[in-house]
């Protein structure tokens, strides 16, 4: 029995029988202080510790039995989460949504629950423009045993500051929607991009967290997470982690660049010493900002992020000057740009992370792990290496790992 209690605990992370009983030997004090707790559905839990000192034979297992939902003896049940004993980050998974998106959101929540956080256990964080209403919060919670909470955006941060011109807002919009543009004419999406850019660091529910993690409808994980991605920031010293590179459409953003240059310009000690603008632009580690930007990003639809990165002084000075230029209403300033020319000049290559080995996909690109060896040959990846869009010319993986410290990932 002791045998098969460690393979199950084993497939909670990466680590091998010496570190499993290290790990359970560092806590097994505090598993003993806890006597067995009921369920919601009756069944009893055991601490770990005491569970496996406990058991020899399979009859064993007979006197830590309940009585189930019909009438027979079920053995103990084991919630990952609750076994995992490492300290957690202060972060959550922060969604913005809509009433209409439960739907969409149902699986890929699932994925995420399946994938990593069943293991781990941190809260949700759902954020609307509007009150959500009981069936949104209801379906919601069908999802996930983590806590969630559920926040309504401040009107001021989503809706036109005093210094916009709405007329001439509503007729840029036109012409882009005339023009094809995706989202052209859309008034709700250019006030999330703004949201997104420059508010969600300060909303409420987000002020005792150092980290989040970005979650949107219609996503999905193809690969198991064994270890804590917010944990990894932290011992890393990362401050923005990414799955996938992609372009921006040229004609959303047609002064973003020659207005980032204006801020440098007006504000270049806010340059990292080390920093990556070599993603952004095409003249080198070392080139000058008077090149075009090469509009490639972090597609912010997945982002695992220090939340005090965002709040200190470089990116609010630098957003407070692009929201008074007016791009995110007169053009269509999408969040990702912003987000990523900001931590390509303010931080130091170091500070920044692909996520190689987090298998993603929204609707448009795949990012699928490499190398087989460790992610597919170990049962760990659903999808398969040749349906990654990492080499696409659209992505933008080239201009990053000639960038970044730990370039190209090994394929075998």
């Amino acid at each position: 029995m002791s045998v098969l209690l460690i393979s199950t605990y084993m497939s909670l992370s990466s680590w091998g029988s010496e570190q499993l009983r290290s790990h359970l030997s560092s806590f097994s004090s505090q598993a003993g202080q806890h006597d067995a707790k009921l369920s919601a559905s009756g069944a009893h839990r055991v601490p770990a510790k005491t569970f496996m000192d406990g058991l020899h034979t399979l009859e064993d297992v007979r006197k830590y039995a309940h009585v189930g939902f019909d009438g027979n003896l079920y053995p103990p049940t084991f919630y990952p989460a609750e076994v995992n004993k490492l300290p957690r980050a202060r972060a959550a998974f922060l969604v913005l949504a809509r009433n209409s998106d439960a739907d969409d959101l149902r699986e890929t929540m699932r994925a995420v629950e399946d994938r990593f956080n069943r293991k781990f256990g941190y809260p949700w964080i759902f954020l609307n423009n509007e009150p959500f209403d009981d069936d949104f919060k209801n379906e919601i919670k069908r999802w996930t045993r983590a806590k969630v909470e559920f926040g309504v955006i401040p009107k001021e941060h989503w809706s036109y500051p005093d210094h916009i011109d709405q007329v001439h807002a509503a007729a840029q919009r036109e012409m882009l929607e005339e023009n094809d543009v995706i989202y052209g004419g859309s008034e709700s999406y250019r006030h999330m991009c703004r949201f997104n850019s420059g508010f969600f660091y300060d909303h409420p529910l987000t002020q005792n967290l150092d980290y989040y993690w970005r979650v949107e409808p219609e996503t999905r994980l193809y690969c198991d997470i064994d270890y804590d991605p917010f944990l990894f920031m932290y011992l890393n010293n990362k401050k923005y982690g990414f799955t996938i590179t992609i372009q921006e459409f040229e004609e959303t953003i047609p002064t973003l660049w020659p207005k980032t240059r204006d801020f440098i310009a007006d504000h270049p000690e806010y340059i990292a010493k080390d920093d990556a603008r070599w993603f952004i632009t095409d003249d080198g580690p070392d080139g000058s900002f008077d090149q075009d930007y090469n509009l490639c990003h972090f597609w912010s639809n997945f982002e695992i992020a220090d939340l005090n990165f965002f709040r200190g002084k470089a990116y609010r000075d630098y957003f407070e000057f692009l929201d008074k230029d007016g791009g995110f209403f007169y053009e269509r300033w999408g969040d990702a740009p912003v987000h990523s020319i900001a931590a390509s000049l303010f931080l130091n290559r170091s500070e920044l992370h692909h996520f190689e080995d987090i298998g993603y996909f929204h609707p448009g690109a795949t990012h699928c792990p490499a190398n087989k060896r460790l992610f597919h040959d170990t049962g760990k990846c659903l999808c398969k290496p040749d349906e990654s869009d990492d080499l696409d010319e659209y992505l933008c993986m080239r201009q990053w790992w000639r960038t970044s410290i730990e370039g190209e990932p090994k394929r075998d």
